[in-house]
């Protein structure tokens, strides 16, 4: 039971840490989204949106630097097209958008629970 909970403390660590490096790289409309009970492969996505391929990268970046101080592999894909990068942390799964991109596949939509669960920071 100990075990638990210092998991969800060091859960929820991990996404406020995930935020602020978005955040530090000035990533635009950050969205965490809490998808327990509606997704098998993640807890949470954290959306955000990026002005340039150049940018998508250089948040990629920070979020595997976050990734590696909680000892978690990164597995970046997209970086071919760099419109929509996806970062793979595990129960955490990071978007990362050009704006336009992220319009048009309004994962904000798909993914938010009737109820609100979706969270801006």
């Amino acid at each position: 039971m100990i075990k638990a909970v210092q998991r969800n403390e060091d859960f929820e660590a991990m996404t406020d840490a995930l935020v602020e490096a978005l955040e530090d790289k000035k990533a635009q409309d950050v969205l965490v989204l809490d998808v327990r009970g509606r997704c098998d492969f993640a807890d949470r996505f954290i959306l955000a949106s990026g002005r340039s391929d150049r940018q998508l990268k250089a948040l990629a970046q920070s979020v595997s630097v976050v990734a590696h101080d909680y000892d978690l592999a990164a597995k970046i894909e997209g970086l071919g097209a760099s419109e929509w990068l996806l970062v793979d942390l595990g129960d955490v799964i990071v978007h990362l958008f050009l704006p336009d991109v992220r319009d048009s596949f309004q994962l904000e939509r798909l993914w938010s629970a009737p109820t609100g669960a979706a969270e801006t920071r």
